[in-house]
């Protein structure tokens, strides 16, 4: 195929969206899309419901490195409490669960649950701590542990898990937004489901990140659950990257971020369904390019700049910082993230420093540039340089 055609049709902002190519491009597309299969397409050791290997365009778009920065900060603590509790409100509303924040901080603050909704929302909290915890390993006794925890134990007796059974016992079909598919026969998934275990486990060349939006696209593909397939998936995006060493993976607005772009999110998986009925193919493409810009791309917005952190990590070199400050810090990273506070709420939440400390710290992190203020008439409120 001529490669000025071939790269035209691979730049064309709507590559992904077979259909649409194939009127546009005549057999030209056609010719790309044999070149795709013969010299670009990178087979991942998973399979469609045919038996044919998924595939997807290795090296098409590129990941900010600003944003695998920031995943790799290291952490002192499990979670982040502002992120922990964006992600338990935006995974539910994804998939219309409104969990009320209230709530969410509630539990979050170790408060003990107070009805069934309190009950499922701390279900998540333990499923935000199983997968913080690097010594547990992503196999499929402890994918079955984060179901239940998560998912499991809150459904209907319709739509529960047989005793002995790690997944669905029955069909199921999916209507989403625009999503509509036929998960696996139950028959497969167990065959199906060993082979992500041992891709997400294998040492390969494929990116993290990418490899990380690839296990999302396949539980969601395969759908080994009769409910909360999606949560699951997310949830199991967030670990692999854990457990492959970005710790700040749950200090950022994961899910907010996929919130904020449902369509386009359910768009992905509706493009690669389509796309397979033109080239016979699972391409994910599609779902990688989703996260890119959509996900990853756009970590840092809401979320601490490497900067401001290595600001903070001269400073404490410099022996700027006490070890309360370190402490104090600490704190309104993981309570309030990059959202505004005020001095009294800081004493407040914190409860263990006084007013005056608290007021001297936030003056002095000010100064460093760690802190910017905005005035509300008498009222001043601060928040995490982003």
């Amino acid at each position: 195929m001529d490669i000025k055609v071939f790269t035209k049709i691979l730049k064309d902002k709507s590559f992904t969206e077979y259909k649409k190519m194939k009127y546009k491009y005549g057999e030209d597309f056609n010719a790309f899309l044999q070149t795709l299969e013969d010299l670009y397409y990178k087979p991942l050791p998973l399979f469609d419901f045919d038996g044919i290997h998924i595939v997807f365009i290795e090296n098409h778009a590129a990941v900010n490195q600003s944003a695998v920065k920031l995943l790799l900060q290291s952490q002192d603590q499990h979670y982040g409490i502002k992120a922990a509790e964006d992600e338990i409100v935006a995974t539910s509303a994804i998939e219309s669960i409104d969990f009320s924040r209230d709530s969410v901080r509630n539990i979050l603050k170790g408060m003990a649950p107070k009805d069934e909704q309190e009950n499922r929302i701390l279900g998540i909290k333990h499923g935000l701590e199983f997968i913080a915890d690097t010594d547990n390993k992503i196999t499929e006794e402890n994918l079955y542990k984060l179901y239940m925890m998560t998912v499991g134990d809150f459904l209907s007796d319709d739509d529960k898990l047989l005793e002995g059974k790690l997944y669905r016992h029955d069909t199921v079909y999916v209507v989403s937004d625009h999503v509509e598919h036929s998960g696996l026969d139950y028959k497969k998934i167990p065959e199906f489901m060993k082979s992500l275990i041992d891709f997400a486990n294998a040492e390969d060349d494929i990116n993290d990140l990418i490899k990380a939006a690839i296990i999302h696209f396949y539980i969601a593909f395969v759908h080994p659950y009769f409910d909360g397939n999606g949560r699951i998936a997310r949830l199991v995006h967030l670990w692999f990257l854990i457990q492959k060493g970005y710790q700040s993976a749950l200090f950022i607005p994961f899910s907010s971020k996929i919130e904020n772009s449902r369509k386009a999110y359910y768009g992905a998986y509706t493009a690669i369904e389509e796309n397979k009925k033109t080239s016979g193919k699972i391409d994910v493409t599609p779902f990688i390019l989703y996260f890119i810009n959509n996900v990853y791309n756009k970590m840092n917005e809401g979320s601490t700049a490497v900067e401001t952190l290595t600001v903070y990590d001269d400073a404490v070199k410099c022996g700027k910082i006490t070890e309360k400050e370190t402490k104090l810090w600490k704190f309104v990273l993981s309570y309030y993230g990059t959202t505004e506070f005020s001095t009294k709420q800081l004493e407040k939440d914190f409860g263990d420093a006084a007013y005056a400390t608290i007021r001297g710290f936030v003056l002095k992190f000010e100064e460093l540039g760690l802190f910017s203020s905005v005035r509300y008439g008498p009222r001043v409120k601060y928040k995490v340089v982003k």
